[in-house]
């Protein structure tokens, strides 16, 4: 094999979520049309463990590795560690891009080793890349300075025209059902769908198969409930543009790229407050506040009978600064801070 051309920009992806491989996929384009050489090193997944703990050591073994080889073949500039598990072990000194700390998603026994060398790296890292404020307000005090961060979200657009009826009153994406609260929006549509003799329509669950759904002890079949499983990005989109409301309950959220989408492509998202850097949470509470609440079989009623005049068109306002356009000029100024 040729040794390969030095490169600007080299991005140690994760890639243990499709939302992490997504916002990773569009860094490097962002850098790349600002005019940097970028390569991206994948982490390999590794196997499955019973804990947090040992989960999070698999993969910043996973990320190091896939570090050392890239660095020794392409001597990048700079370096992106894409979270701060990939930065854990991390074999040069380089950026952490993040959603959340572990000393937000790692509480108690579950984050013993990983917060303090989180911390540790956090202070290390040149520059911090949090996808939001709310991100950057999770950082232990004392591990940054305003210098070095700079808030930079994963793009949403929306995925295409909306298709001639919403035919779909209502989609959930599941992957790690139990985060995200699979349970309670399935009681929730019961409720609803009961009081409508039915007549409500289904809700898709999409992101888990019938498998895990098993294993996490839900039972998602009946009352108008479809089930899809995993599904390649573009038809999980194509769904949404066909989806009345979104509707979810998670128990922490780190982001929420699936409700950013999703308001991106017309729903009305439909979900219970909840702690974390939830970037659509606010916006949602600005477009409808009676779709934001604890009493979620109420709020799902209400998108479902009572929906808002303009909602989709104040969405797309709303999502002006997570553009592609607004997160291009963000990358540009990234670009030259890694370089500088």
């Amino acid at each position: 094999m040729p040794p390969a051309l030095p490169v600007d920009v080299l991005i140690v992806s994760l890639g243990s979520t499709q939302g992490l491989r997504i916002a990773d996929e569009q860094l490097a384009g962002a850098l790349t049309r600002a005019g940097a050489s970028v390569e991206v090193a994948r982490a390999a997944p590794p196997k499955p463990t019973r804990t947090l703990m040992l989960t999070d050591l698999g993969w910043a073994r996973a990320a190091r590795r896939a570090a050392r080889q890239a660095i020794a073949r392409h001597e990048p500039r700079a370096i992106v560690y894409s979270s701060t598990t990939a930065a854990l072990l991390w074999p040069r000194r380089g950026a952490i891009r993040f959603d959340a700390p572990s000393v937000g998603n790692r509480p108690g026994h579950h984050g013993l080793w990983q917060r303090p060398l989180e911390r540790r790296r956090l202070g290390e890292a040149p520059l911090l890349l949090p996808w939001s404020e709310g991100a950057l307000a999770e950082l232990p005090a004392g591990s940054w300075r305003g210098d070095r961060a700079l808030v930079l979200p994963v793009a949403v657009e929306s995925s295409g025209p909306a298709g001639r009826e919403r035919d779909i009153a209502a989609i959930t994406y599941a992957a790690n059902p139990l985060k995200k609260g699979l349970d309670r929006v399935l009681d929730a549509w019961r409720a609803v769908s009961a009081d409508a003799g039915g007549g409500q329509g289904e809700l898709v669950v999409a992101g888990v198969g019938e498998d895990e759904l098993m294993k996490a002890g839900l039972a998602a079949g009946g009352a108008g409930v479809r089930v899809v499983g995993p599904l390649p990005h573009e038809e999980y989109r194509a769904l949404l543009r066909r989806a009345r409301t979104f509707v979810c309950a998670p128990r922490r959220e780190d982001y929420g790229i699936a409700q950013l989408e999703a308001l991106a492509d017309g729903c009305q998202l439909v979900t219970t407050p909840a702690p974390g850097p939830y970037a659509a949470l606010p916006i949602a509470r600005a477009l409808d506040e009676r779709l934001v609440g604890e009493d979620l079989a109420s709020s799902l009623r209400t998108g479902l009978t009572e929906p808002l005049d303009g909602y989709a068109e104040g969405a797309r306002a709303a999502l002006v600064p997570f553009s592609q356009g607004s997160v291009d000029a963000l990358a540009a100024e990234l670009l030259n801070r890694l370089l500088a």
